[in-house]
């Protein structure tokens, strides 16, 4: 069956297509008998706006582009969930790209978003970008651009994220609270901003609390932060310090699990010989025995944020209206379970 369109209607009502056009979006200066009869026929053949001529005649594609370092994550699945919800409000069709942390396939997936003519993109960093030559683009482009949880300071855009120095500074200060004072960081890779905050908060709580920060006592997790990294840098760690060491805090929840069951398999007893502490929140730390207490980054609410900026943007540059680039912190929460 051949495809209905607004010429389509306008001839088998012997109407012009502009009258059509407006019936259908119920403009006050066409008549109700007009505007019942063209939507009548409308839903009788099954007629679909054509989004993309729409698109064109407003010069805007209604599509925006999301880069991500891995979407079976949970914590960036819950930013795309937040992102995902406020597009369909809004009509928008969303392209999902996954760079697997790789900055040549991410600055590869942006030039693919811009060739597509999308309204806006939204970035999560890839740990191993260092260049940002590909989000100077993005705005040499006129393309609003929204960096979520993984960003660079430099880059003069909107950004939404965690204080992730505050949120490990609360973890960490916790633990010493309970009587804890050797305590372990495993962190990420020493690029990721996240991953300095991270530490730079573990170390600040320390020595706020009279702690004598113990550089042996970190460990760089780089492959990939996963399961095995976290098993094996459990392994050095009590190779290292044996039991000289009474605590760990780590980037990650997937890095303490891998941790978790090391200490499992070899009678280490947490909490009572080593508390564990993870950054995420992720749904396997509350099925894991012992459940594992972590740091709740709300990324349901910071994907929600960084697309109504987004959309607030694309709104404004329609308009022609100014943009001010806005800095949104979502508030973070401890989780204590069994694991301290």
């Amino acid at each position: 069956m051949p495809k209905v369109t607004l010429k389509v209607l306008a001839n088998k009502l012997g109407l012009s297509t502009s009258t059509v056009s407006k019936a259908l979006k119920d403009y006050s200066d066409i008549n109700e008998e007009t505007k019942l009869k063209v939507q009548e026929l409308a839903k009788s053949l099954n007629y679909t706006p054509n989004a993309f001529a729409q698109g064109l005649r407003n010069q805007e594609s209604k599509i925006v582009g999301v880069i991500i370092p891995s979407m079976v994550h949970y914590f960036f699945s819950n930013i795309i969930d937040g992102i995902l919800k406020e597009a369909e409000e809004r009509n928008y069709m969303v392209v999902l790209m996954q760079s697997n942390e790789d900055y040549d396939l991410e600055k590869k997936q942006v030039d693919v978003l811009l060739s597509k003519g999308v309204d806006g993109i939204i970035i999560s960093l890839a740990n191993k970008t260092r260049d940002f030559s590909h989000l100077a683009k993005i705005i040499d482009y006129n393309i609003p651009l929204i960096l979520v949880d993984k960003i660079a300071k430099t880059i003069n855009c909107s950004k939404v994220l965690i204080d992730d120095r505050k949120a490990s500074y609360d973890a960490v200060n916790y633990l010493i609270q309970k009587g804890y004072k050797r305590i372990a960081h495993f962190r990420g890779d020493l690029n990721p901003q996240n991953s300095i905050d991270r530490f730079l908060g573990y170390k600040k709580a320390l020595l706020d609390n009279n702690i004598e920060f113990d550089p042996s006592l970190v460990y760089v997790c780089d492959n990939n932060s996963d399961f095995s990294d976290g098993y094996e840098n459990a392994e050095k760690l009590i190779a290292d310090h044996g039991n000289n060491v009474d605590a760990l805090f780590t980037v990650n929840d997937l890095l303490a699990i891998g941790a978790i069951n090391y200490f499992n398999e070899n009678n280490i007893k947490i909490p009572e010989r080593i508390a564990v502490f993870g950054f995420s929140n992720w749904f396997m730390s509350s099925v894991i025995s012992p459940s594992l207490s972590s740091i709740e980054q709300n990324g349901t609410k910071m994907g929600e944020k960084s697309a109504q900026i987004l959309f607030q943007e694309i709104e404004s540059k329609h308009k022609q209206k100014p943009i001010e680039f806005q800095k949104v912190i979502i508030d973070t929460e401890l989780i204590i379970r069994k694991s301290c």
